[in-house]
């Protein structure tokens, strides 16, 4: 009976837990800040990752879908550009210099956080999937995973635009090369992990 009972929740899990469209557009504020800021470019790159997340946003927070990495994303990047405003240059050094760390960190803290409440990947996901499977184990599982994933990503990310700040002779590496591998790596993981734990899931079910 209990068998019975959860392959529903497999099947309808047969699409992408979350959207190829809907987390990736709420990171893309994030990596427009990551590929422009520099010490000489942070406020443009703060103002531009600021108008890329309130239209990227605009139409889900005109349906009263508020999701929470977009809500931070308006809130870090508005706060940069009113410091940018506010303050005087000598007074952002510290700022300047560690902008994309920052901005890495607060996206690893945001994702590993909502671990404790929310997984923030769940969000996406329930406005695809029935409201009668947001408790599947197969649901909860999923988005467990792929948040931690992204979390993970961005957590290493901090760490290796910081090592380009400590070794500039190995900023590229560590400014593009390292980061980019690694959203390369949780796009193709969040495409694929949902399916091949939805596969592993029905033969352990099955058996």
């Amino acid at each position: 009976m209990g068998h019975t009972e959860q392959r529903p929740s497999v099947r309808a899990r047969a699409g992408k837990p979350v959207g190829s469209g809907g987390v990736f557009f709420s990171f893309a504020p994030w990596i427009i800040f990551g590929v422009v800021a520099s010490p000489s470019t942070w406020e443009y790159a703060a103002l531009a990752a600021l108008v890329a997340a309130a239209v990227l946003s605009g139409k889900d927070m005109l349906r009263g879908r508020f999701f929470l990495l977009d809500m931070v994303a308006i809130v870090f990047f508005a706060v940069l550009c009113v410091l940018a405003l506010a303050l005087e240059r000598h007074e952002l050094i510290w700022l300047e210099t560690y902008a994309q760390v920052i901005s890495n960190l607060v996206v690893a803290v945001v994702a590993l956080g909502s671990l404790l409440s929310d997984p923030f990947t769940a969000q996406y996901a329930r406005h695809r999937v029935p409201r009668e499977y947001w408790g599947s184990p197969v649901f909860t599982h999923v988005n467990m995973v792929l948040t931690t994933a992204w979390g993970v990503v961005f957590a290493l990310m901090a760490l290796s635009t910081w090592l380009a700040i400590r070794l500039p002779g190995q900023s590229d590496w560590f400014n593009w090369v390292v980061p980019i591998a690694l959203l390369v790596w949780a796009v193709k993981f969040t495409e694929r992990y949902p399916q091949r734990y939805k596969e592993r899931y029905r033969e352990r079910a099955a058996a």
